[in-house]
């Protein structure tokens, strides 16, 4: 069958109006037009639709049953154009983020801000777990983009650089010493769970230079790693690009290390066949931005 969805579309106008002139009205082409629609339909079916009368039309028993399905098809097709479009134009939608405790925080938080003063009627969904776990939400479609310590490698993600942090430690009394790795290693240390990928990589610094760093003090949340060092409990190892009000205002101090600690990079990731959503698109302009 060579039937053309316009021909459907037609053929439901003028079933739906019973009146060949209406259905040319209400979809501005000719009445001409409408009935060489009709026409064609019914002989590539071998079937007649309509019985003209003097006062329009009444359809046949096959027309009534090819009207009924026509017409829930095609408001099938309206629909999902409508949310096509609804999505395109953030209008609906939902975005689905993934990330630790401390990005969520100190980094993601006002692009979220902004994405919802930008796009008010999307939905947005906020999961907060490690870099490793995010891979697993991405690979089974939990969430659309997460944000991770990098170098993280899976062919099946797409990652990008996306910010440059760096870990200090700090103290709540200005110390003009520059420490080295093996006094720093001494001293009264608040660190991260070593679970978490900012600890390890901590960890790894000081162990390519032979040392073992123990922490005094185990915490769970780089918040809380901040208020241990302004309440003088030891030195804290905290993220530098997150403290500065607290380094501005002088609420902690940081300390002068002989080897500082590399930079690390933080990235947002994606699955790599999957096509993002217009939200998560627009979310990663705002980031890239």
């Amino acid at each position: 069958m060579n039937i053309k969805l316009e021909q459907y579309k037609i053929f439901n106008e003028a079933a739906s109006t019973l009146s060949f002139s209406l259905a040319a009205r209400n979809l501005f082409i000719s009445q001409s037009a409408v009935s060489q629609a009709i026409h064609a339909l019914e002989k590539e079916l071998n079937t007649q639709l309509f019985i003209r009368q003097s006062k329009g039309v009444i359809l046949t028993k096959e027309g009534a049953l090819l009207y009924q399905q026509i017409s829930h098809a095609l408001s099938l097709i309206t629909s999902a154009e409508n949310q096509i479009v609804n999505q395109h134009e953030l209008t609906k939608g939902e975005l689905t983020i993934g990330a630790g405790d401390t990005l969520s925080q100190n980094y993601i938080m006002p692009y979220l801000v902004k994405f919802n003063q930008l796009y008010p009627h999307v939905t947005i969904k906020m999961v907060n777990r490690t870099s490793l776990e995010i891979i697993n939400l991405l690979k089974t479609g939990q969430i659309e983009i997460g944000f991770i310590n990098m170098p993280l490698h899976d062919e099946a993600i797409t990652i990008q650089e996306c910010l440059q942090v760096h870990d200090i430690f700090v103290s709540k009394e200005k110390d003009n010493k520059i420490y080295n790795l093996h006094e720093l290693s001494q001293e009264s240390l608040i660190l991260l769970e070593r679970s978490s990928n900012s600890r390890q990589f901590v960890d790894y610094h000081f162990a390519s230079h032979g040392i073992l760093l123990k922490a005094s003090i185990e915490l769970g949340s780089h918040d809380l790693l901040l208020d241990a060092a302004k309440n003088n409990l030891g030195k804290a190892c905290v993220i530098k690009e997150f403290s500065l009000s607290d380094l501005n205002n002088h609420l902690i101090h940081e300390i002068q290390l002989s080897h500082p600690i590399p930079k690390r990079s933080i990235g947002y990731a994606y699955l790599t066949r999957k096509t993002l959503t217009p939200a998560s698109l627009k979310f990663i302009e705002l980031i890239e931005n």
